[in-house]
C-alpha cells in the first residue's frame, strides 16, 4: 500500500472511475468524491497528500474551492491539482494564480498524470524521492521494504512498516486510531481499533532500542502523532 493518499473529486461517474483506477495501479491510496461537500467532508476525517480536483463541478467550481482552500491556514499548504478540460492559456494562468499547484488538460496520458502528481508531492515538500523516506536518521526504502535507523538495517514487519511510512510522511500531526485504520489498514478491511494499540506498542518497542521511542507520541484523548518535538 503507497503511503501517498490522493482526493479525486469529480463528478462523472465514469472518468471518476478511471482515475481512481489509474491511481490505484500505480500504488497510490486513493479517496473519491463527486462534489465539493463531498470532498470537504473527507476533508474533515483525513488528509490526503494531494487533491486532483475537476475545475467544472455543479454548485461550486473547482476553481472557486481551490481558491478557498488556499485562503485556509489548515488547508494551505495542501497541494492541488485542477483537472479540466479547459486548454486556453488564461484558463491556465487563472488557475494558477488563485493557487492551483499544477493543471493538467483533459485529455492526458496516466503517465503525464502520475508524473505531475509524483512533481508536485516533490516540491510541495512532502517527499525528496519517492523510493526513500527519511525522518532524522531514520530511512525507508519503499521499493524494497527495508528500514534502517542509524545505519543499522531493522527487521519490521509489512504492517509496522506501513504504519511508520505513513507517521513519517504526515509527521507533527495527530490521528485517531480510527483515521490510522482507514490510511494503513484501508477502509475496506475490518479491524478493531485495538489493534492500532497494539502495532504502536511494537513499532515503540523496536524504536526504544534506538532511543527513538519518544517520537511515537499518545496524545491523550485523541490519539498519536510521530515528532521529534517533546508532547
Amino acid at each position: 500500500m503507497s503511503q501517498f493518499t490522493i482526493l479525486v473529486v469529480e463528478d462523472e461517474q465514469a472518468i471518476r472511475s478511471m482515475l481512481v483506477m489509474v491511481l490505484q495501479q500505480y500504488d497510490f491510496n486513493v479517496l473519491e468524491a463527486a462534489d465539493v461537500m463531498q470532498a470537504q467532508t473527507i476533508l474533515d476525517e483525513t488528509l490526503p497528500d494531494l487533491i486532483l480536483l475537476d475545475w467544472m463541478l455543479p454548485r461550486i467550481t473547482g476553481d472557486e474551492w481551490t481558491r478557498r482552500l488556499k485562503s485556509n491556514a489548515s488547508y494551505r499548504d495542501l497541494p492541488v491539482i485542477l483537472v479540466t478540460a479547459k486548454g486556453e492559456e488564461a484558463d491556465k494562468i487563472r488557475g494558477l494564480d488563485i493557487g492551483a499547484d499544477d493543471y493538467v488538460t483533459k485529455p492526458f496520458s496516466p503517465k503525464e498524470l502520475v508524473a505531475r502528481i509524483k512533481a508536485v508531492l516533490r516540491r510541495s515538500g512532502k517527499i525528496h524521492d519517492l523510493t526513500q523516506i527519511k525522518f532524522q536518521d531514520i530511512i525507508l526504502d519503499t521499493e524494497q521494504h527495508r528500514v534502517s535507523i542509524a545505519d543499522q538495517e531493522v527487521d519490521v514487519s509489512p504492517t509496522e512498516f506501513r504504519l511508520l511510512s505513513f507517521f513519517l510522511t504526515h509527521p507533527d500531526k495527530v490521528y485517531n486510531r480510527t483515521q490510522l485504520l482507514d490510511q494503513v489498514w484501508g477502509r475496506s478491511v475490518y479491524i478493531e481499533e485495538r489493534t492500532v494499540d497494539v502495532h504502536i506498542r511494537r513499532l515503540r518497542k523496536i524504536l526504544a532500542t534506538y532511543q527513538r521511542a519518544e517520537w511515537l507520541q499518545t496524545v491523550r484523548g485523541f490519539g498519536y502523532r510521530f515528532s521529534e518535538k517533546n508532547s
